[in-house]
């Protein structure tokens, strides 16, 4: 278990190794069992940077609650999880946390380690917190953009490649979706791409899609266009971020006829991510599988838009 990921240390499962190395100015760092370290942004993060957010850390909760919960994240960071057999398709993860931390096991490594036995290569994205949302959406689009610069050498087709998100990671996949092009950094073109719009998506029970304490309608911002792609949503009826919303998004992207399928079980709650809760719910990522194989993903045998 990660206890601090301060420094230049990456601890994977009780092993630590470190491999220094320069690519395209980039720090790199292998493991064991070759997972791939990337900083986002190797010569600093864009102006004007996020507040002060001191040492990253892990917070513990007393009694403990068996959820690591990351913050103080002002080096972000991609970890990319390689399966034995890739099929091409990549996912970006993105915990949730409430854009103050990240929840970043049950909703990071333990979802890439699941995506991995299907032949998905998975990319946790640590990206920064606390802070602003459009904070997170620049690490999320500068994270798309080493991926596609990355792709040949990690195996993944360019057509291929998704995100998937956890509540405030849901909501920061929709907007990769919805405002992937939109920038509020200068690019680089040696780490970014014109546009980092993920080929598919996964918003699992997505937060702030619609005022809270409300059963809609979406926000403003939350403006699905025909070139949008396509989706499958994950949520829990009895979710006080209320369901709602991924119900709402899913009639705005009927409008417009683009692919997108929902499964909103009866109980689970928030934050359920890969915990067993003894309830249908404990299933959706196997319905996720099923329906990137629906759409071609895992074998590249159909468009995704």
């Amino acid at each position: 278990m990660i206890r601090s990921t301060v420094g230049r240390f990456v601890a994977v499962r009780g092993w630590v190794g470190v491999v220094a190395g320069c690519f395209v100015g980039m720090a790199l760092t292998a493991a064991a069992d070759e997972h791939i370290v990337l900083d986002l942004w190797p010569t600093g993060t864009p102006t004007p940077a996020a507040a002060d957010v001191g040492e990253e850390r892990e917070l513990q909760r007393d009694p403990p609650d068996g959820v690591m919960r990351l913050t103080g994240v002002s080096r972000p960071q991609i970890t990319v999880y390689r399966p034995a057999k890739p099929n091409g398709a990549a996912v970006l993860v993105a915990p949730g946390g409430g854009y103050s931390i990240l929840a970043y096991e049950h909703e990071g490594s333990q979802v890439c380690t699941f995506l991995n036995e299907h032949g998905v290569t998975a990319i946790l994205l640590k990206y920064r917190v606390p802070a602003a949302r459009e904070i997170a959406l620049q690490d999320a689009q500068r994270a798309m953009g080493l991926i596609h610069h990355h792709a040949d050498e990690w195996g993944i087709d360019r057509e291929r490649i998704g995100m998937l998100g956890f509540s405030a990671g849901g909501h920061l996949t929709t907007m990769t979706c919805l405002h992937g092009k939109e920038r509020t950094y200068d690019m680089d073109p040696a780490l970014d791409v014109e546009d980092p719009t993920p080929a598919f998506a996964i918003p699992v029970y997505p937060a702030y899609l619609v005022e809270r304490g409300t059963e809609g309608p979406l926000l403003d911002n939350v403006t699905v266009t025909g070139d949008a792609p396509p989706l499958c949503l994950i949520h829990a009826a009895d979710d006080p971020w209320t369901s709602s919303a991924s119900s709402l998004l899913a009639v705005e992207y009927k409008k417009h006829g683009i692919p997108c399928e929902v499964h909103i079980y009866a109980k689970g709650g928030h934050g359920f991510g890969m915990k067993t809760t003894g309830f249908p719910v404990d299933a959706w990522p196997n319905r996720v599988v099923e329906w990137m194989d629906s759409l071609g993903l895992l074998s590249g045998a159909a468009a995704t838009r």
